[in-house]
């Protein structure tokens, strides 16, 4: 049993997504992976109530457009952090050293490409509901 549970662990710290989201920054990243689950959580509920209760079903819908763009601007916002940390890492040193520009620059864009895929999955939910929705 021990082994088991070492193993998944080995293989759940392993992972290419975990390894990304960790060099991504845990601060950023979390509110983003936030975003993502509420505004999964809200079109999963739009889509529960979508007959039963139109109202309850456009709320829920609204509140996952608003989770989808806020995980968008914290991606940016995060890229924007990054570049920052990443150009004040070259100021310190008289020489540019290339893979010290590639390494921050590609932690910046992190944040930005988990931003983004929040905002696309969920945009495709909420477009989905808006074509199942009836006509008034």
């Amino acid at each position: 049993m021990k082994l088991l549970l070492i193993n998944s662990a080995v293989l759940f710290l392993a992972n290419p997504f975990v390894q990304r989201f960790e060099e991504g920054g845990p601060v950023m990243m979390s509110m983003i992976l936030i975003c993502f689950l509420l505004g999964l959580f809200f079109v999963i509920r739009s889509f529960i109530t979508l007959k039963k209760a139109p109202v309850i079903s456009k709320k829920m819908r609204a509140l996952a457009a608003d989770a989808s763009l806020l995980g968008l601007v914290i991606g940016f916002f995060g890229s924007i952090l990054g570049m920052i940390t990443a150009f004040d890492s070259i100021e310190a040193f008289d020489k540019v050293n290339s893979g010290l520009l590639a390494g921050g620059l590609k932690v910046s864009f992190l944040t930005a490409v988990f931003g983004t895929i929040t905002f696309i999955i969920i945009r495709i939910g909420i477009l989905i509901l808006k074509g199942l929705e009836s006509p008034e």
